[in-house]
């Protein structure tokens, strides 16, 4: 099954792809391959797809970090946003994984834009702010582990420009969020995390119910 908008009905969200979707076919072939993996929901759905190449090109990003990049679907949308000479740094621990990425954004002429670290994504962004990366980024995308959401956010925060923009996976986490018999780990990290994201001063915020939830944070 394919990954659609918490709450959408099947009828709907095909509605949606139909009068709304422009996804290259690579990327329609990416989505159904990964659909038929032991663990499709950790791609994002197609609208949340094509609303990150939207925001990247609005931010007139050049310089992008994705954290958690699974099979590549996320990243080629933000990654054909990109201008000539932009990059996006995609961090994931995964070989197996990324090596399928790596197929699809070599057909989507990609390659050349996207810089894959594979190594925990917390040694990658503390290597980019040692190197001088600070306010060197217009654009984040995070979705990956949730207990280390916080650390994410924090070193993504340092990373970004003034006005850039800070995407979150996740934050609805399935309806589970507000289920009083839901106390697990990854439940109760996204919990804490959008009570701090609430109360953050240093961002403007808003959480789109598309997906499963994406919050943007742009850094004031």
């Amino acid at each position: 099954m394919s990954r659609r908008t918490l709450g959408l009905s099947e009828d709907l969200h095909a509605y949606l792809l139909d009068n709304a979707l422009r996804e290259p076919s690579a990327l329609g072939r990416l989505r159904q391959e990964t659909g038929r993996m032991d663990n499709p929901d950790m791609q994002v759905a197609p609208e949340q797809g094509q609303f990150l190449y939207l925001l990247a090109e609005l931010t007139g990003a050049r310089t992008i970090v994705e954290i958690g990049t699974f099979t590549g679907y996320s990243a080629a949308w933000m990654a054909m946003a990109l201008p000539e000479g932009g990059r996006l740094i995609a961090c994931d621990i995964s070989d197996d994984y990324t090596r399928i990425a790596r197929r699809v954004w070599d057909e989507l002429g990609l390659t050349a834009r996207i810089d894959l670290r594979l190594q925990p994504a917390l040694q990658t962004l503390d290597g980019l702010i040692a190197e001088g990366g600070r306010e060197c980024c217009d654009m984040a995308f995070i979705d990956a582990d949730k207990k280390n959401y916080d650390g994410y956010y924090e070193r993504c925060l340092s990373l970004l420009r003034p006005g850039g923009l800070i995407c979150v996976d996740n934050t609805l986490w399935n309806g589970q969020v507000v289920d009083a018999d839901a106390a697990d780990t990854d439940t109760q990290a996204i919990r804490a995390f959008n009570a701090k994201l609430r109360d953050d001063g240093r961002i403007s915020l808003s959480l789109v119910p598309i997906g499963d939830g994406l919050t943007l944070c742009r850094k004031r």
